[in-house]
């Protein structure tokens, strides 16, 4: 598919290479966790509801660096918005996403894979889009998912 980063193509080597130590990542157990859930909305109350969700939002940053939100306020209809777009650019072709300026952002803006990998162990199938705030004000095509 012309949208996929040639994640074989560029770490084939690396993949022939390590086909002894492949296997046993293919069939390692991963264990699962249930990621932090947050009641944002807690977050309007008094002391100590307040407090206490300050104190989850801060461990659960220490702790994974990431957590789920509920009640943040935010529309339905502007996340699915937000997906639908979100599709659109993932589905651009590769080279499109790759080699042009996407929506007149910096290079760094799109990521994919991990060019410095070594080994099986630092591989990244990983694809993103990083914006910072100031970028996603200068997106003249998005201003209705502001």
């Amino acid at each position: 598919m012309d949208y996929e980063p040639p994640f074989l193509e560029t770490y084939k080597t690396l993949l022939q290479e390590n086909t002894e130590d492949s296997k046993d990542y293919s069939c390692s157990m991963v264990d699962t966790f249930e990621l932090p859930m947050i009641d944002l909305s807690r977050l309007n109350f008094e002391h100590p509801e307040r407090e206490e969700c300050l104190k989850e939002i801060t461990e659960a940053a220490m702790e994974w660096g990431f957590f789920q939100v509920v009640n943040h306020g935010i529309s339905q209809e502007l996340l699915e918005n937000m997906h639908s777009e979100q599709m659109k650019v993932f589905y651009e072709p590769f080279v499109k996403k790759s080699t042009e300026n996407v929506f007149g952002l910096s290079s760094k803006t799109y990521r994919w894979g991990n060019p410095s990998v070594t080994n099986l162990r630092q591989l990244s199938w990983s694809e993103a889009f990083h914006f910072s705030m100031s970028d996603i004000s200068r997106m003249e095509q998005h201003k209705n998912l502001r």
